[in-house]
């Protein structure tokens, strides 16, 4: 008899999961109280990062510490009140960040990250969304020699060690290929491999109808109702209850919330960030994605125009929205290149749902039976979403997964 399994959470994870199940035999209803990708998977940079091998660690260098403790940059701001409630969390991050723990946790990370391309690449040619992607990599932009060469240095490590593919740039270069850039900059890093997205909430929206094209069913339900039933699983949806054998909670950085009325405690934080788009000025063009390395933002070609990203907010996650890294960022991009007028009524924020070491939660509730975790990637949903969506429906079919997935499992928290 065909199981019936509910995804609860629509975003990119989820809905890449619910397809795998879906091709694998399973009846699986998509469950999310908006449409698939309105959530944290809507805003984003629109990179599927497949040179992101070493997940984005906590500073361990005092005098970075005490740069952030002015609390005026651009790539992290943080909100004094939520500090307290956030302490233990970010304890655990800034050790598992100290160098020896940092390469064992990149070791374990980085087979889901070679996936990346592929999976999305399988996924993409099924929703024939091939006009939302580009692949020719992206680019980081620096502003001082020393920055520069650190860079180069490592990404050298990185294609040695993990065979990330890169090509170092200069002065002239960067000139070349984005002559609507003004600044004295050093040179850059172009990394070959990724793939970016012009619109990562289209991605996701062509995702769902290709799950729905296999057979699968949304439904628009409030991921709080979810408990027992029986054997199984029951969801309240505005359809009425919606039963199923299993779930799996792919909730992003509604987890913690949801995870805690089950008795679990994982240690999960989250990082807000913020975009916004905007117009170009006398016909200027920007053909890269590109990352102002020093300053910490980012400049996106997407379909709505130039997309503007900020770096991380340390906050509570139903706090007010606080943009000043967006107003920072706009006022530095601005000196760079010729942004317009805005483009959205007020800037989008969202959170990422992030662990203490880095890695996601992939596998089996520890403590219910056909109940599983996928949530936890950080800043690399966009990009994770496909390959985890196959290792998951592969170990919940019994299949052996693509890849070892023992180091993301739910377990090394609640054991």
């Amino acid at each position: 008899m065909t199981k019936n399994v509910m995804v609860v959470g629509a975003g990119i994870v989820g809905v890449s999961t619910a397809i795998h199940l879906q091709r694998r035999g399973r009846q699986v209803t998509l469950v999310d109280r908006k449409a698939p990708g309105n959530e944290t998977s809507f805003g984003n940079a629109g990179l599927i990062q497949r040179e992101g091998v070493v997940p984005y660690g906590f500073p361990q260098q005092l005098g970075l510490l005490v740069r952030y403790a002015f609390n005026n940059r651009i790539d992290a701001h943080y909100h004094l009140k939520a500090l307290p409630g956030q302490l233990a969390f970010l304890a655990r991050y800034w050790w598992n960040s100290n160098t020896k723990r940092h390469e064992m946790i990149s070791k374990a990370y980085a087979p889901l990250i070679e996936h990346s391309i592929s999976e999305h690449n399988d996924l993409i040619e099924a929703s024939h969304a091939q006009h939302l992607i580009r692949k020719n990599g992206w680019m980081e932009i620096f502003r001082t020699a020393g920055r520069r060469d650190a860079e180069f240095a490592e990404a050298e490590r990185l294609q040695r060690e993990f065979g990330v593919s890169h090509e170092p740039l200069s002065a002239a270069d960067v000139a070349r290929l984005e002559p609507d850039i003004r600044g004295d900059f050093a040179g850059g890093l172009r990394w070959r491999d990724p793939w970016s997205v012009l619109d990562p909430h289209g991605l996701t929206a062509a995702y769902r109808s290709y799950f729905e094209s296999l057979g699968g069913q949304f439904a628009t339900g409030d991921a709080n109702s979810l408990g027992r039933y029986g054997a199984g699983w029951k969801v309240a949806t505005t359809d009425g209850s919606l039963e199923a054998d299993e779930a799996v909670l792919a909730l992003g950085p509604w987890a913690a919330t949801a995870t805690r009325r089950l008795g679990y405690s994982f240690p999960l934080g989250v990082k807000r960030g913020y975009h916004m788009h905007y117009a170009t000025q006398d016909n200027a063009t920007l053909n890269n994605w590109t990352l102002d390395a020093e300053k910490g933002y980012f400049l996106a070609p997407m379909s709505r125009g130039i997309r503007l990203t900020t770096g991380a907010e340390f906050a509570a996650m139903d706090a007010p929205k606080t943009p000043v890294q967006l107003d920072r960022a706009e006022a530095v991009a601005r000196t760079v290149f010729p942004l317009g007028e805005r483009l959205d009524p007020e800037p989008w924020m969202g959170a990422r749902p992030c662990t203490p070491d880095m890695m996601p939660i992939i596998g089996k509730a520890p403590r219910h039976e056909g109940l599983w975790f996928a949530f936890g990637h950080a800043h690399h949903g966009l990009t994770l979403g496909p390959v985890t969506g196959r290792v998951l429906a592969e170990l919940m079919t019994g299949e052996a997964p693509l890849i070892d997935i023992s180091a993301y499992s739910p377990e090394r928290f609640d054991p």
